[in-house]
């Protein structure tokens, strides 16, 4: 079996860490290596002129013996010797009137155009090597002349060379070996994230259950557990999602079996009086109403999810909103002499969308009425405090027990499933399939507020809504 290419990101890092290390390993290399240099010909400069100094007092020393300054620069020069150094006198005329070896006369030429009155170094390249060359001017009885020496730099070109040869044989080592290190350290890095990757690849909608390893450095560590907790999340949806649709099929199944039910009852008899077709038309009638009434609120609830309702924003009075609302669960209330009553309202401006702000009110209220006891009254009261509206909706039923409180907002669910609704046939507020505080909530957030259970209990079930005032 082929081995798999490494990633790119593994040579990224590994070409990185190796010109990170590298770079300033050559930049060293080569500043250690002219530093060393400069050292090497400054040593040799000190001791060509370490050595001029005292020849130059020996000559003349030498000269108040001497029956001249030619013959006492001679002299000296054949008497005194310096290691490695050959020293040489020019005159004014750029002729070598003294000198320690006869192969010194090509200093005249390399001094040839150059300022003699003054001190001056300068490298000569020779077939027999390096030089390294001072000339300083000597003053002798009122006459000038050019008093050099010569240094061979063989011995500091060898060392330098070798210096040279260690460079070019430890830099790509040492290259090389931090490629390599830095290819091993990048390799255990991101193994973990090639863990995570291949374990990933193999979680579906099948198997989100699955979690990602959670191991390696503290920042793969916390990579896998923001993963973790994002399929955490998703598999919540997906549950949620699966039961949406469960639920979803449960409830469109009842009206639709009642619907095809009534149809085969009808049409297997011959011959029915008007009265039975018109019974059979009105089930099929109140059948199709809830069916339908189902279907809009799956359709609205599928529209608030994708954040495309209350996209038609104006000033919206929301005591205007509940006493419209009040109005239209009136007929519905009656039937079950139900008081709804308005306790306490202020003007309330809002921008929103009033259609669907009117939907949230109808929803509350018709739940509110739905679990009232006949005789009973509905409470709502509008307020303002501090920076936001408020909304009261309390009824007096028999309350929403303690286990039940925290799911009342999920979708399809009911305290009571074998509980029918009390709706009108006029009232397409709601399905009487647990989807309207659902939709209350997600309206009210759309708004920018919040519906949340201020409390319930035996005798009284508060339901409260939020919006923040305008700018």
């Amino acid at each position: 079996m082929r081995p798999p290419l490494p990633s790119t990101l593994r040579w990224r890092l590994t070409l990185w860490y190796t010109v990170l290390l590298g770079a300033p390993l050559i930049a060293f290399a080569v500043g250690g290596y002219l530093l060393f240099a400069h050292t090497l010909y400054d040593r040799a400069d000190q001791y060509i002129a370490d050595a001029l100094t005292p020849f130059s007092r020996e000559i003349v020393g030498e000269r108040r013996i001497a029956a001249g300054v030619v013959p006492a620069m001679r002299r000296t020069a054949a008497e005194v010797r310096f290691r490695d150094l050959h020293i040489a006198i020019l005159d004014s005329a750029g002729a070598i009137v003294a000198e320690q070896q006869a192969r010194d006369s090509w200093i005249a030429a390399a001094l040839a155009k150059r300022d003699r009155t003054r001190t001056q170094v300068l490298t000569v390249a020779r077939p027999d090597g390096d030089y390294r060359v001072m000339s300083t001017p000597l003053t002798i009885d009122a006459q000038r002349f050019a008093l050099t020496g010569s240094y061979a730099l063989d011995q500091i070109d060898e060392v330098l060379e070798r210096v040279r040869n260690v460079f070019v044989v430890a830099i790509p080592l040492l290259i090389v070996c931090a490629a390599a290190g830095g290819y091993f350290v990048t390799a255990r890095s991101i193994g973990p994230v090639s863990s995570m990757a291949a374990r990933a690849a193999e979680i579906s909608t099948a198997n989100l259950t699955q979690r990602l390893p959670v191991g390696g450095s503290e920042e793969v560590a916390t990579l896998a557990q923001v993963v973790n907790s994002l399929l955490d999340r998703l598999e919540a949806s997906f549950a949620l999602q699966r039961r949406f649709m469960a639920d979803a099929s449960h409830e469109l199944r009842t009206p639709t079996a009642i619907i095809r039910t009534e149809a085969d009852v009808t049409l297997s008899q011959p011959h029915r009086s008007e009265e039975a077709y018109r019974a059979s038309v009105a089930v099929v009638r109140d059948a199709a109403r809830r069916l339908t009434r189902i279907v809009d609120d799956l359709f609205l609830l599928a529209r608030t999810d994708a954040g495309n309702v209350g996209e038609r924003r104006e000033v919206v009075h929301l005591d205007e909103v509940i006493q419209a609302a009040i109005r239209v669960v009136h007929p519905l209330a009656a039937e079950h002499a139900i008081q709804v009553r308005l306790l306490e309202f202020v003007e309330a401006p809002l921008e929103g969308d009033a259609d669907q702000l009117g939907r949230l009110m109808l929803n509350l209220l018709h739940n509110a009425i739905k679990h009232s006891p006949d005789g009973g009254t509905v409470a709502i009261s509008l307020s303002q405090r501090a920076s936001e509206y408020t909304i009261s909706v309390v009824d007096e039923g028999a309350g929403i027990p303690l286990e039940a409180q925290p799911r009342v907002f999920e979708r399809f669910f009911r305290v009571d499933p074998a509980r029918e609704a009390r709706a009108d046939g006029n009232l397409a507020t709601t399905s009487g399939a647990g989807l309207g505080l659902s939709i209350a909530r997600r309206i009210a957030e759309l708004h920018g507020g919040a519906v949340v259970l201020g409390e319930s209990r035996p005798g009284r079930t508060e339901f409260r809504v939020t919006f923040p005032l305008p700018a």
